[in-house]
């Protein structure tokens, strides 16, 4: 398969001593001066993580278009957006502008969403679950109204003093006109991703036609190595994915952090992530298993993620960057990535395609 990679920015930002991000405006700034850094190394995709009540990125709409402003061929995208916190109808028109803007390049990563700093966050954008459900039940349902819209649907009567008057029904019954959303970019529903924490939502993403972005970490714990329950949360997706007979090949992302160490700062920041191993744990009372971080000299990190079994599976490899670091530092990063380390998993910059 094509392989592809891409940066994850989590854009936090504090006024504390070493960050070169220290305020929002910063966070957003560097953001977009990163994606034009990336895109002329050659990386794929530029994602930003959602989260709100936190110093870091909580609006992404108005970034996404800012980069694709500034860039022409790099992929703009979010890992991922909480939909818990979402209009969906709203939501859908500002990813069609930004699609239409960008001339098709948006990736959306959308969610349930994950642990936060605020109690009950949602409720106080308005969104309550109704009695007898929950927030996964909330998430599904508006993103299957967003769905729907970003597919074109209609969604809303029209008022027909505005249309000239009903439609007309047949056997003396009267239709009313119905409205879709505006605008529209065609192709957008073939690039909507959720993000899964499960082998069980990994099936229900397939079934729901969105694309697999397997999250930093799994909600389960089988015992195996976390890369080896990610593959098997792909070969799962994939296979459902086949069985529910959809047109388009899907598109499957993981993350990794990767720290090239090639200088002493380097050595100062990343060192003790030489020996970093999987971890497991309880996230929100189940047990979880997380990821390690990959640190050490590029040709030891080439060897490493040539053999993580879900890099090797998925089509796309999204690079979480520490983003307090400053531009300069984090495009170096990047470049060393795709000159030393990218080349291993079957990466091939997208002149030599």
């Amino acid at each position: 398969m094509e392989k592809r990679i891409g940066f994850l920015n989590f854009g936090h930002w504090q006024p504390i001593p070493g960050s070169q991000v220290r305020t929002g405006a910063d966070a957003l700034l560097q953001t977009v001066e990163l994606a034009q850094a990336a895109e002329e190394l050659g990386v794929d995709g530029a994602y930003v993580r959602v989260h709100h009540f936190a110093r870091q990125l909580s609006s992404p709409f108005p970034l996404l278009a800012a980069i694709a402003a500034r860039t022409s061929r790099i992929e703009i995208g979010t890992g991922v957006i909480d939909m818990r916190y979402e209009n969906p109808l709203y939501m859908a028109e500002e990813a069609a502008a930004a699609d239409l803007l960008s001339a098709g390049r948006l990736q959306l990563g959308i969610s349930r969403g994950s642990p936060e700093t605020a109690l009950r966050g949602s409720e106080a954008f308005g969104y309550v679950p109704a009695d007898g459900s929950d927030d996964a039940e909330l998430a599904r349902a508006k993103t299957a109204r967003f769905l729907a819209a970003v597919a074109g649907e209609t969604v809303v009567d029209a008022d027909p003093r505005m249309v000239g008057g009903h439609g007309g029904g047949g056997n003396g019954v009267w239709g009313r006109a119905r409205l879709a959303v505006q605008p529209q970019s065609p192709g957008l529903r073939e690039r909507i991703w959720w993000g899964s924490g499960t082998r069980q939502t990994a099936v229900w993403t397939a079934r729901q036609g969105m694309n697999l972005m397997s999250s930093t970490l799994l909600s389960e714990d089988t015992g195996v190595p976390f890369d080896e329950l990610q593959a098997e949360q792909i070969a799962l997706f994939r296979a459902t994915w086949a069985d529910a007979g959809w047109a388009h090949e899907p598109r499957v992302s993981v993350s990794r952090s990767v720290m090239p160490i090639t200088t002493d700062e380097d050595r100062q920041y990343f060192g003790r992530e030489r020996t970093s191993t999987d971890q497991v744990g309880l996230l929100e009372g189940v047990r979880a298993r997380f990821g390690k971080s990959y640190a050490g000299e590029p040709d030891q990190l080439a060897e490493e993620l040539a053999k993580d079994a879900a890099v090797r599976d998925a089509d796309t490899l999204l690079l979480t960057v520490p983003n307090m670091l400053g531009v300069d530092y984090n495009a170096r990063l990047l470049e060393t990535i795709t000159r030393h380390v990218a080349p291993a998993i079957g990466w091939v910059p997208p002149a030599g395609r």
